[in-house]
């Protein structure tokens, strides 16, 4: 039906609408022009939704802003509708998004679909409208268990006078009866921000971690509303809307919250930086911690950033001035840590028919004797499953599958060999290298570690944590928990003992951070543990990380990872971009891409291909990764130069896709 002259009228006031359309191309990563018809006047506000022709095609976008002109010589498009006039994009997440798809040199459209949930016309239509004030400020609490950190008091005067403290926080183990009580001691900076009347988000890596801040803050008597991927697409989407009408200025989730649009930001508070959770797996990529670092400096709000453990990146946020470290005093590091050992060598699995059987030196065995008169114990496993790798029993070599190649694993006591690529049974499996046709374990998964331990101690509970079976809480009857790492359920009034296990298979990773995550892992289960209990950890102790587990010293740790990384030219100490794709495309990328004279460019080298997912596999192409550092200085000049090149390929329309990825989780 053709449009009469009402339809085609442009309105008098402010005509031209400036849209973000939603294409990820990088050649078309800037806003475009639009007439506003006169009919959607009223409707056409800026942060609303909008349907737009481009390219013949009908698209989403965002209406940025309306105003008398535009730069463009040419003929304007009308707005074809407004989806919604709710102002979903406010200017402050605008202008965040922006300055994330800068520094990860991504779009503006991929980075917006991470900030703002998908519509839900039902949710938006029934949610109170913004009219609705927000709960009046709370009292300023007491310091609660601040009194333990020596700059605690400091720190929670400059959130109540509204000042940009940031704090680089090291947590100390709990005094709470139910574990660590670093809830509470959230909550309650947390509830001092918002008696100052401003907004608080909090980023939490998982929903276990998140039902316990939940918790924490509603006994705080603080309203808030708490926003995670599985409460649905309705209700976390009216979660949302109060928190953007302004119902609400408190907000805790998982990596998704780190864009809430909260008004008036006073805090920002980030737990646990390193685990990868914290990592967008979506183009561009970015770090919950690096966002809401860059969110707090641009709207001048408070930054506590920690866990029990600290990284390297903020480490580099503390050398650099930004943050200023927060740890407990010694007398309270003493009276909260549990006692740490490490494990001596496994010769001592002969001297006692029972660690023979239970995999166990001595010392970790009479450890968890002694703890499950007590109490349950803590037992972490590095790895799920049963038998997680396998190898020849006379020669050693890794056992492989014939169709793909990939690792084979057992799956339960009886269980046949099975692939853990591409999901082959190996029935008939014997050894390419000497015929073979017997297995050894290579590494022990938490399924075989259970089962042993049920052998060497009859009678004793073995509950399992880990995989689609997370267990949250357990009660304090005497028990064996198998967990791997981050599945620990928490335990009513605290473990008895905790012990470490295999060491060595989170220390030998292939990767920079091999060191960091062991340690990391280890003082997350430790501090589950009751003040002064023991914790055993199989490992050697002369390591490094070892050391730091012992002496609970995570901090100094940190600092050495950083002068290491620094000498060898690794992050956080420089910036680095990794460009995989097929060897010719990565090769004319980085020859084409104009990248700054200080940049240095290591490789390309062939990368491993990924996991088959069906039988037989197909075929993959080759593929290569070429890394580039530079100076931190020169970052954004960096991703300046790398989102150019994408924009020249994607509107050459060239061929095999290249992905781009700053500041990698993992450089292997």
């Amino acid at each position: 039906m053709a449009k009469g002259p009402k339809d085609q009228a442009v309105s008098e006031r402010l005509p031209v609408a400036r849209v973000a359309v939603d294409i990820s191309l990088a050649h078309l990563d800037r806003p475009f022009d639009y007439l506003v018809p006169a009919r959607l006047d009223q409707e056409a506000v800026p942060g609303c939704r909008v349907r737009v022709r481009f390219a013949g095609q009908l698209v989403d976008g965002y209406l940025l802003e309306r105003s008398e002109t535009s730069e463009h010589q040419g003929k304007l498009a009308r707005l074809e509708r407004v989806t919604s006039p709710e102002p979903v994009l406010t200017p402050e997440i605008f202008d965040l998004a922006r300055a994330v798809a800068d520094r990860y040199a991504g779009t503006l459209a991929d980075v917006l679909r991470l900030a703002i949930p998908p519509r839900h016309a039902a949710a938006e239509r029934d949610a109170p409208r913004a009219a609705t004030s927000p709960a009046p400020a709370p009292d300023r609490p007491g310091p609660g268990s601040w009194d333990r950190y020596p700059a605690g008091a400091a720190f929670m005067a400059g959130l109540a006078e509204g000042r940009p403290v940031r704090a680089a926080w090291s947590a100390i183990p709990g005094s709470a009866q139910d574990g660590p009580d670093w809830p509470g001691e959230i909550a309650v900076a947390a509830a001092t921000t918002a008696a100052a009347g401003r907004g608080v988000v909090i980023v939490v890596p998982d929903a276990r971690d998140l039902d316990r801040v939940d918790a924490a803050l509603t006994e705080a008597a603080l309203d808030h509303v708490c926003l995670a991927a599985d409460l649905g697409p309705a209700e976390r989407y009216r979660r949302w809307l109060a928190v953007r009408r302004g119902q609400v200025r408190v907000v805790a989730g998982t990596r998704a919250a780190m864009f809430a649009p909260v008004a008036g930001l006073g805090l920002v508070v980030l737990w646990d930086d390193g685990d990868d959770l914290h990592a967008e797996p979506r183009a561009p990529y970015p770090n919950a911690r690096e966002v809401l670092a860059l969110r707090a400096h641009r709207t001048g709000a408070a930054a506590l950033i920690g866990g029990f453990a600290r990284t390297a990146e903020v480490t580099q946020l503390v050398a650099g001035g930004w943050a200023r470290p927060l740890a407990g005093s010694p007398e309270a590091l003493r009276q909260a840590a549990p006692r740490v050992r490490a494990a001596p060598d496994e010769a001592e699995l002969a001297r006692d028919a029972a660690a023979m059987t239970a995999r166990l030196p001595s010392l970790a065995l009479r450890t968890a004797r002694g703890g499950l008169a007590e109490g349950p114990v803590l037992v972490q496993v590095p790895r799920r499953g049963y038998l997680a790798a396998v190898a020849c029993a006379r020669c050693r070599a890794p056992a492989r599958c014939a169709t793909c190649a990939g690792p084979l694993e057992v799956g339960g006591s009886h269980g046949t060999p099975g692939c853990r690529w591409c999901g082959a049974l190996a029935a008939e499996w014997s050894c390419a290298h000497c015929g073979s046709g017997r297995l050894r374990a290579l590494v022990t998964g938490a399924a075989r570690t259970a089962e042993e331990l049920g052998r060497a101690f009859p009678g004793v509970p073995v509950r399992a944590s880990g995989g689609s079976h997370v267990i949250a809480a357990v009660p304090a009857e005497p028990a064996l928990v198998v967990a791997t790492p981050g599945a620990e359920p928490v335990a009513q009034g605290g473990y008895a003992a905790a012990l470490l296990l295999d060491g060595w298979a989170l220390l030998g990773r292939p990767s920079l951070r091999a060191a960091e995550e062991a340690l990391r892992r280890w003082l997350n289960a430790a501090a589950l543990v009751r003040p002064g209990a023991p914790v055993v950890v199989l490992a050697e102790a002369s390591q490094p990380a070892v050391q730091a587990l012992i002496r609970w010293d995570p901090v100094t740790f940190s600092e050495r990872e950083l002068a290491e990384r620094a000498e060898l030219g690794f992050p956080p100490a420089v910036r680095m971009a990794s460009v995989t794709g097929p060897p010719e495309a990565v090769s004319d990328f980085v020859g084409t891409a104009g990248l700054p004279e200080r940049a240095e460019v290591l490789g390309p080298v062939p990368v491993e291909p990924a996991p088959a997912r069906q039988d037989p596999p197909a075929p993959e192409p080759a593929r290569e990764r070429a890394l580039i550092r530079i100076g931190r200085r020169d970052g954004l000049e960096l991703a300046r130069a790398l989102h150019a090149a994408q924009a020249t390929r994607s509107a050459r329309k060239d061929g095999g896709g290249v992905r781009v990825q700053l500041d990698p989780a993992e450089v292997a």
